[in-house]
């Protein structure tokens, strides 16, 4: 095992300040479990980044396989870690309370092998169309593949509303499409293949066979049964509640935390959480050690959370 070389982490400690934030009680516990994995990996890496990341080349043609199982918890510094597991930290809490937490370990799990694969196919499909062997070579790392795949589950669960990509109003359904140009657009050395990958595998678990497949291989024949209780309803901006929730999938369950998030995300979206962070991390170093505030999501006055508007894109 690898040890990072000691220096100052501003992403990891602005990472460790929101959570702490927000409240480890408050995170459920297999979003909490996956944001150790990546913060553990991140301190004492198994390998160096360059022979853990993933491509055509090392999978496939040197058959090193395990580099499907290390590249999404391995991460190139402290602020890819830290906008990813942020980005995390926000899916996690909404998704893990919707899809219970079993089925989210699973679902974390599944994702994370088959982005992997289909990035693989993606960057073998464009060198042989394109007749470009460098995109054999093309090595990937991080967890943001996955990111986009819970994107797509998130979009689809909790439907409705707006977000804003580089000034232009996007529905929510199709902002994962519009957030993978506009990344791209300004950040052309991130992986494309990789956060389109992350696209289809969402895609296949909504529209097409994979969440069937799934159940299948759980042995569960009646998605009624994996999540009993669950009733939702929402209003023209999307969701805004549930009834008779069982957050671990079975009735009778008494959940001693708090359900409205709203108290510590102050009703804003992730994008806007992001945007809210970096703030704080910005306007910290500005001032001296005696009156800096504690990082993490304020709540502004109501009138301010009105007026806020996103203008800047999902940095995954």
């Amino acid at each position: 095992m690898q040890r990072r070389p000691r220096g100052l982490n501003a992403g990891l400690i602005l990472l460790l300040s929101q959570i702490f934030h927000v409240g480890i009680n408050n995170i459920p516990p297999v979003t909490l479990a996956t944001l150790a994995v990546n913060i553990w990996f991140f301190l004492s890496p198994l390998k160096p980044v360059y022979s853990s990341c993933l491509s055509v080349e090392k999978c496939y043609q040197e058959k090193d396989w395990q580099r499907l199982l290390l590249s999404p918890f391995h991460h190139a510094d402290d602020w890819h870690l830290y906008f990813n597991m942020v980005s995390m930290l926000w899916k996690g809490i909404h998704l893990e309370r919707r899809l219970g937490s079993r089925w989210f370990a699973y679902v974390i799990t599944t994702f994370s092998l088959l982005t992997g694969v289909v990035y693989l196919f993606l960057e073998f499909a464009f060198a042989e169309c394109m007749g470009e062997p460098d995109f054999k070579r093309s090595c990937a790392v991080g967890f943001s593949g996955v990111l986009f795949a819970l994107k797509v589950l998130n979009n689809h669960y909790f439907p409705g509303g707006f977000v804003n990509v580089l000034g232009f109003p996007v529905p929510h359904k199709f902002s994962c499409w519009a957030e993978l140009v506009a990344i791209h657009l300004i950040t052309p050395g991130t992986s494309f293949a990789g956060h389109l990958a992350g696209i289809l595998v969402g895609l296949m678990y909504i529209h097409g066979p994979l969440k069937k497949i799934m159940e299948t291989c759980a042995g569960i024949f009646s998605s009624n049964n994996g999540y009993p209780g669950q009733q939702y309803y929402f209003n023209n901006s999307g969701y805004s509640g549930y009834q008779d929730y069982y957050p671990y999938g079975r009735p009778g369950y008494q959940e001693n935390v708090h359900r409205n998030y709203d108290a510590y995300t102050a009703g804003l979206s992730e994008e806007e959480q992001l945007e809210r962070a970096l703030r704080a991390s910005l306007w910290d170093r500005g001032n001296s050690r005696n009156t800096s505030p504690s990082y993490g999501f304020r709540l502004p006055p109501e009138e301010e959370m009105r007026r806020m508007r996103l203008h800047r894109f999902d940095r995954q």
